[in-house]
């Protein structure tokens, strides 16, 4: 499970991976019907219907090596504020590793976001994972188009991914490695 961040942290959060307990947690994330829409579970019936798959998905990705989105533990409360991660996906025929989160309502514009995925994507080109990382982003997600800005990336295309309009954000690691080099 190379892709995923287990035991990583950040200064405000502890990464592990989602295990069968954190369910009654994160079973509040799919009851919000535009997250739902966002993630391309909408179509499911009920937000337990909703999480089961999503857990299913999670630990399918796991088993296959294909990353997966790691819980998120705020440090100071022991609480999970949300799921992070680096998935592999399969978009336009072309092998990607993209950056991905999903908060719970009551942790939202607190930066959990900008601060976990930075996380996820230094991680992935210090380790060598790939040359460029994506995040695909539903058209109208406006706060996930902020996050990705946030963290460096640059819109790249718009296209469809499962059925949904979405716009392609990336970030290639000679991008990010200028980045930190101005910072030194």
């Amino acid at each position: 499970m190379k892709y995923t961040l287990e035991g990583e942290e950040t200064e405000r959060l502890k990464f592990r991976l989602l295990n069968i307990e954190d369910f009654d947690d994160c079973i509040e994330l799919f009851k919000d019907n535009e997250v739902c829409r966002f993630l391309g579970v909408d179509k499911v019936e009920t937000p337990n219907e909703r999480c089961k798959l999503w857990f299913e998905m999670t630990f399918d990705r796991y088993k296959n090596d294909l990353g997966g989105q790691n819980i998120l533990i705020e440090k100071n409360t022991n609480k999970i504020v949300g799921q992070s991660g680096l998935l592999v996906r399969e978009i336009e025929g072309k092998q990607e590793i993209e950056i991905a989160y999903s908060i719970l309502s009551e942790y939202r514009k607190k930066g959990f976001p900008t601060e976990s995925t930075e996380k996820c994507k230094n991680f992935a080109f210090e380790n060598k994972f790939t040359e460029s990382l994506i995040s695909i982003i539903h058209t109208e997600n406006i706060n996930s188009e902020k996050v990705a800005s946030r963290n460096g990336m640059r819109k790249d295309k718009t296209t469809e991914f499962k059925g949904m309009s979405v716009t392609i954000y990336r970030i290639n690691s000679s991008e990010w490695e200028n980045k930190k080099n101005k910072i030194k």
